[in-house]
Parts: structure tokens; C-alpha cells; sequence
């Protein structure tokens, strides 16, 4: 995704973005939890289930239509945690690890600072396209463009409502 097409909520400095990290932490854990939970569950329903057929008068079709119906209701939930994230401005990238990017300005484009549930603080970066495995580490160097203040966070405030 090019970063001329690209609106994010909101830029963090790489101090704005730790300093969400408490509230961040408490979301990203409890998605993590509930997204491996809802894997393993899929995964044990898909071998419950597989060459097998389902007859109305099975008498495990209504516990599978009741963990069917769990299911979706936990995809929900997730999606709930993902907004939460969203509101503060972080993009939740995987539920089952707790991968985070916080968008950011560095050099007049827009990277996302990255972050994963069990590090500390925010110590890495990626171009827009890279993901996870394009990862790099902030260094006082990347850190140098970081400051340019093109665009300040009152000029993405109308992106709010959108």
C-alpha cells in the first residue's frame, strides 16, 4: 500500500505509541488469548467433523450448532479488540501472535512502528508493504527523519469521523 494513498487514523511519535503500550498490552493479550482459543476450537470441530454427516437426528448436531454459534460470537468479540485497538489509532496485524503497528512519520512518508505482545517497548519499524519480516530497528539514524513535522496529528483529526 503506497503511503500517498494511505490515511491513517493517527501518526505516533515512537513516545506517543509506548505510551499506549499499558492499554495496548491489556488488549492484545486478551485478543491473543481469545484468537488461539478460537483457532484451537476450529481446528477440533474441523476434525470432529470431517467425512462425517451431519443428520437431524444426530444426537451431537445441536452441540455442533451451538459451538458453531460460539465461534461466530468470539469472531465478534475479536473484532471488537481490533476496534478498540483502531480507536487509539495502533492497527491490530495478527491476533495469534499480538502484532501491532502504530503508524508513524519518518523521512516524509508514512512506516509503521512495530510492535508484539511480550517486548518491552516499541523498537522496531517497517516500510508500509514490508509486514513482520521487514521489520528493522529503530536507531538513532531512523530516528533522525522520524521528527518531520509535515504532518502534524490536527492534520489527520478530520480523518477521524471518516
Amino acid at each position: 500500500m503506497p503511503s500517498d494513498s494511505y490515511r491513517p487514523r493517527r501518526l505516533f511519535t515512537i513516545e506517543q505509541a509506548n505510551a499506549t503500550l499499558p492499554l495496548v498490552r491489556a488488549i492484545v493479550s486478551d485478543m491473543v488469548d481469545l484468537a488461539r482459543d478460537i483457532q484451537e476450537r476450529r481446528h477440533r470441530l474441523h476434525v470432529l467433523t470431517t467425512g462425517r454427516e451431519v443428520r437431524k437426528n444426530d444426537p451431537y448436531s445441536g452441540e455442533l450448532v451451538q459451538i458453531e454459534a460460539d465461534l461466530d460470537r468470539d469472531v465478534l468479540k475479536l473484532r471488537d479488540y481490533a476496534r478498540e485497538l483502531h480507536e487509539i489509532g495502533a492497527e491490530a496485524k495478527d491476533p495469534v501472535i499480538g502484532l501491532v503497528d502504530f503508524p508513524m512519520l519518518m523521512d516524509g512518508r508514512i512506516v509503521y512502528l512495530c510492535w508484539k505482545l511480550g517486548e518491552n517497548e516499541i523498537l522496531h519499524w517497517h516500510e508500509l508493504d514490508a509486514g513482520f519480516s521487514g521489520r528493522q530497528p529503530l536507531t538513532a539514524d531512523t530516528l533522525a527523519g522520524g521528527s518531520d513535522d509535515k504532518f502534524s496529528d490536527d492534520k489527520f483529526e478530520a480523518w477521524d469521523d471518516e
